[in-house]
């Protein structure tokens, strides 16, 4: 959750700072034909360099972020026997994974939990929580090492930053095309762009940006799914199968009220249209019913 809230947060930082410089700078006046016409070639073009400029610079600078976000120590000499064990088994499930060894880190929470991220299979970052190394048994531990490694064998980040860059360009796209329209119809501007077209397209953005985040997250919640095979594989089904009901038990959610029910009902299902992991109860039952 950790990688994928700093990916999307960074990517969408960049895709507005590049929308509002580009806008500054005039170069969406190129976008009009003849001085009244999209331009739906160049608005494409213009758009795929937005949508792809926020997800790979995002891609490029992930690993850098995650460690001064997160406060990562690396840990490059270990330092005692958990630290040993802990960069070992990396290296070995590494190797059957068939990539570089990442660089293994620890950053201080009290829950449970672990990211793994780079914009290359053989430089990414492997990191733990110090709330996961006590309170998982090692080899829980070590089927949550191996499902971070998947991710990376799996090469989700790039994977992910290509999907997020086709969906940025259409968000742009289409946020300019509806801006162009409000902006020629409602406000009836016969020339060039009016103050409408700015803050419709603006607007436009941010709700389809919001929108189109689902297809996003369908991608994430899909690839914790290969991400916890290829754990199974690495460290073995059962031991998957513990982490994850460890993990289950350090998130169990307090009751709800009653009086809150039927919203909680109603606001789940939204919610988990943007949850970037599947439930943990799901993900379990995935694992139980593989051959």
């Amino acid at each position: 959750m950790f990688r994928i809230a700093l990916f999307l947060g960074t990517n969408l930082a960049i895709v507005m700072l590049i929308s509002v410089t580009f806008r500054l700078l005039g170069v969406e006046g190129l976008l009009m034909q003849n001085g009244v016409d999209l331009d739906l070639n160049t608005l494409l073009i213009y758009s795929a360099v937005i949508g792809f400029s926020g997800s790979l610079i995002s891609l490029f600078i992930s690993k850098w972020m995650a460690k001064r976000s997160m406060g990562v120590q690396l840990i490059e000499q270990p330092g005692n026997a958990s630290e040993r064990w802990l960069v070992d088994t990396v290296a070995m499930q590494a190797k059957q994974a068939g990539i570089g060894m990442p660089e293994v880190g620890i950053f201080n929470h009290g829950s449970p939990n672990a990211f793994a991220t780079g914009w290359n299979k053989n430089s990414a970052l492997v990191a733990v929580s110090s709330g996961l190394l006590q309170q998982m048994s090692r080899d829980e531990v070590e089927a949550v090492l191996a499902h971070e490694v998947s991710h990376v064998a799996n090469g989700d980040m790039v994977t992910l930053s290509l999907i997020q860059g086709v969906v940025n360009t259409f968000v742009v796209f289409l946020s300019r095309i509806i801006g162009h329209t409000i902006d020629r119809v409602v406000f009836k501007t016969e020339r060039g762009y009016g103050p409408a077209f700015f803050i419709v397209s603006m607007i436009a953005e941010f709700v389809l940006g919001i929108l189109a985040m689902t297809i996003v997250m369908w991608f994430s919640r899909w690839r914790e799914y290969r991400a916890d095979r290829g754990g199974a594989e690495l460290a073995g089904r059962q031991k998957m199968i513990a982490a994850l009901r460890r993990l289950q038990q350090a998130h169990e959610p307090e009751p709800m009220p009653e009086e809150m029910a039927a919203f909680a009902i109603s606001a789940g299902k939204v919610q988990k249209m943007f949850a970037s992991h599947p439930p943990l109860e799901a993900r379990i039952a995935a694992l139980e019913s593989l051959n």
